[in-house]
């Protein structure tokens, strides 16, 4: 199988790299200056952090660590894993019957909790060592503790779990599940967490924006006012409601059911989308994917959605939800967008007692990243 990943540089200045990984996949990078690449960028592998008992889910350990051991095989089956967590030894025990173990990296290290997305590093790559950026997580304005996930990244770095140039941007309060990258230069996101007064208070939007614009080297940045999941901790983070695809494509949640409570500020959201445009003028292709049915638990709706996904080298993995026909054709929506890919769902039912889902417990590393040995 062949991929292209087209990347433009906006100087002009560009050389091709072709890479082999093997199984008949050669792959033509078009290396550019510093920028932040879509996460469809070839990468070296997934970070996991690890779910403990000193963790919020202590009370349903066994499901979740199911549910992570289920992501684990999937990741490690195809690209190097690295598995973040104060015991090492007990995690071991617990994947080595079914986990590649030959692609399973350790990073041992207290942690508060285990979403990756959010405070594991984000990376800026160009045609040298990739640059490791270090933001400030403030357990999504300070609702929750994340002192010891926050250092995390550092600790990686210092004992060379990740490699790369680490840089200090703990000014600045940032999570992963709220950025999305085209890896052309336009970044989407959403109003509502980036310019929550618990993260960056001090900061107007123009001021925002410009930080992430010289920051990441970008040259539009897109803002969604309008969509949000109940139950929902992060202030509606991006990839829980909209995300970038190949080819100028937006995959977004649709709400088809009017009596939803989700129903008019998601039907604003798809005709905010619908004006927004690339940098070549163009509108996006967009994918609806459905809204999950309800999930309650102890009466109150879980944040279920489809959006959070994970994009790998050759597959996607995507959340399920024990609901067939929305499963199914949520896996259909993605199979347009990602037709070259091989696509997975893990039931993530565990996962979104804690508000979360499949791709706010993972982060990807490009190329370089993820010490090989």
């Amino acid at each position: 199988m062949g991929i292209m990943v087209g990347l433009p540089s906006p100087s002009g200045s560009e050389k091709d790299l072709q890479l082999n990984f093997g199984k008949n996949m050669t792959v033509q990078v078009e290396m550019r200056a510093s920028h932040l690449p879509a996460e469809w960028h070839m990468q070296s592998g997934i970070q996991l952090t690890w779910p403990h008992a000193g963790t919020d889910w202590a009370y349903i350990l066994a499901e979740v660590q199911e549910c992570f051991i289920n992501i684990a095989r999937e990741i490690a089956k195809r690209e190097l894993l690295l598995i973040v967590t104060p015991e090492p030894e007990e995690v071991k025990k617990q994947i080595a019957a079914t986990v590649n173990m030959n692609n399973v990296r350790f990073l041992e290290c207290a942690t508060n909790d285990t979403w990756a997305r959010d405070h594991g590093a984000i990376t800026m790559i160009d045609t040298g060592t990739p640059s490791l950026l270090d933001f400030t997580f403030n357990g999504w304005g300070l609702k929750f503790a994340s002192e010891l996930d926050n250092q995390i990244t550092k600790h990686a770095v210092e004992a060379g779990a990740l490699k790369g140039q680490y840089i200090d941007h703990l000014d600045f309060v940032l999570e992963g599940g709220s950025i999305e990258s085209d890896g052309m230069g336009t970044l989407l996101t959403t109003s509502k967490c980036l310019l929550s007064p618990q993260r960056n208070g001090r900061l107007n939007q123009v001021e925002i924006e410009e930080y992430l614009k010289s920051t990441f080297h970008l040259q539009k940045v897109l803002w969604l006012d309008h969509g949000y999941l109940a139950g929902d901790d992060t202030d509606s983070h991006i990839d829980t409601l909209a995300r970038f695809c190949p080819t100028d494509t937006i995959a977004y949640v649709k709400c088809e059911n009017k009596e939803d409570e989700h129903y008019e500020a998601l039907l604003a959201m798809e005709e905010q989308l619908k004006t927004f445009r690339t940098l070549a003028g163009e509108p996006y292709r967009l994918l609806a994917l459905p809204m999950a049915d309800k999930i309650e638990e102890d009466g109150e709706r879980l944040p279920a959605t489809y959006a959070n996904f994970l994009i790998m080298n050759d597959v996607i993995l995507y959340p399920t939800y024990n609901q067939p026909v929305n499963d199914k054709k949520a896996g259909e929506v993605l199979q347009q967008a990602f037709p070259n890919h091989q696509i997975i769902g893990i039931d993530c039912r565990a996962l979104i007692k804690q508000h979360g889902s499949l791709h706010c417990v993972t982060m990807q590393y490009p190329l370089g990243v993820i010490k090989e040995s």
